[in-house]
């Protein structure tokens, strides 16, 4: 007789801790991406552990801060400096003050595993904290990358304000990102725009759509060209480009970096009279401008999970301009090229990049899958719909076959 044996699959969850340089106390994190969804940002939820008869009546604190930095590190001088770092939220940990604090499930895991030396902290962003941005540096910048960063900072004085020792203190980043709208809107993004010559008559017409309004991070941008010549110039290439727009609200300053591009003669000359119809695909990536100094991403923890900023969304009822740190929108851009005396012809067209909620591209291809299964029902019952005798044909393939020349 054989044993049975019974699987039991058990769902690891990843947490992220970090002690300080004595060794003396470790912070737990079971995230370092929190979630901004408009009306509610998650909250940092963790655990310290502290060793025993270390703290001898001092207290521990705990703290997030931001550090906004809009200028470079290497060009302060003279007691000018182009960064601003402030504390959001600060909080006693250790002795704790409430009799009753809520936790969250991962804290309620941890302290069960941790034992009677850990103690439960939570912070939360203010409402109009900006998102986690960083500008790429160039070969050329040696200081701190230019963007908008957060760390949760945990250590031991006698009070709030006390910066604390470093060997009793530690830091860890964090990034405040947001996930894309759980619906994706059917609303398809486009742009007609014409271009008249001097001295010449009719007008060189170009429409440029593409097939959603919102993309993540990682799929193709698909773009549907239609150009319609009918002026008495030619069109000699066309150019496409997928184009980061950043405005750094401290300094009310912009500007824009191309993170795709793709150019083409394929069509051309489009002489007068003719016209072009075609989709052209990009796909915007970080990975491809590794490079490339000024493009903005998701916050920068580690190299190998960064992404190119997601679109900055700003909760209903309020105005983009008002976003704070670092706004980021994207767009595709088509150029024609009409040659040195005729010039370009160009148009944008806004779209949407961001990360997907969890589980919601599941739930998109579930659908898709349904829907397909639906339609292939109606056209198979559509079929058979109403037939009667008279609407069948029979066919000998024997004799069809014999038929056939050799």
């Amino acid at each position: 007789m054989f044993p049975i044996l019974f699987l039991v699959f058990v769902v690891a969850i990843k947490v992220f801790k970090k002690t300080t340089p004595n060794g003396k106390i470790t912070v737990y994190l079971g995230k370092r991406d929190f979630i901004d969804h408009l009306d509610h940002t998650d909250p940092i939820d963790g655990v310290i552990v502290v060793e025993n008869d270390y703290l001898q009546g001092r207290k521990v604190f705990g703290q997030v801060s931001t550090t906004y930095r809009y200028g470079r590190e290497e060009d302060e001088v003279m007691g000018i400096k182009f960064s601003k770092e402030l504390v959001l939220c600060r909080d006693q940990i250790i002795p704790v003050k409430k009799e009753k604090q809520e936790t969250t499930s991962i804290q309620d895991r941890l302290l069960k595993r941790l034992g009677s030396n850990a103690y439960p902290f939570m912070f939360h962003f203010p409402q109009t904290a900006p998102c986690s941005v960083t500008l790429q540096p160039g070969d050329d910048d040696q200081g701190k990358p230019l963007g908008v960063e957060y760390a949760v900072k945990i250590f031991v004085g006698d009070n709030e304000e006390d910066k604390g020792h470093k060997r009793s203190s530690v830091s860890l980043a964090i990034k405040k990102l947001q996930y894309a709208p759980s619906i994706r809107g059917r609303r398809l993004p486009s742009s007609l725009v014409y271009k008249g010559f001097t001295f010449s008559q009719g007008k060189l017409n170009l429409e440029v759509t593409l097939d959603k309004e919102l993309y993540y991070h990682g799929e193709k941008v698909a773009a549907n060209v239609t150009i319609t010549n009918n002026s008495r110039k030619a069109v000699k290439n066309i150019k496409l480009y997928v184009v980061q727009h950043c405005e750094v609200t401290m300094v009310n300053a912009q500007f824009s970096r191309h993170v795709a591009s793709l150019e083409t003669r394929e069509g051309c000359p489009i002489t007068p009279g003719a016209s072009f119809t075609k989709q052209f695909y990009l796909v915007p990536l970080a990975s491809s401008n590794k490079d490339r100094r000024g493009i903005a991403l998701d916050g920068h923890l580690k190299d190998d999970d960064v992404n190119l900023a997601s679109s900055t969304l700003v909760a209903e009822g309020k105005c983009p301009i008002e976003a704070l740190g670092i706004v980021i929108s994207y767009s595709i851009r088509v150029k024609l090229n009409c040659g040195t005396l005729g010039g370009e012809l160009v148009t944008d067209v806004p779209f949407k990049l961001m990360h997907p909620a969890p589980g919601v591209i599941e739930r998109e291809n579930a659908m898709l899958k349904k829907s397909k299964s639906i339609d292939r029902a109606r056209y198979e019952n559509s079929c058979y719909t109403n037939d009667d005798d008279d609407n069948i044909i029979f066919e000998d393939f024997a004799r069809l076959r014999l038929n056939e020349p050799e």
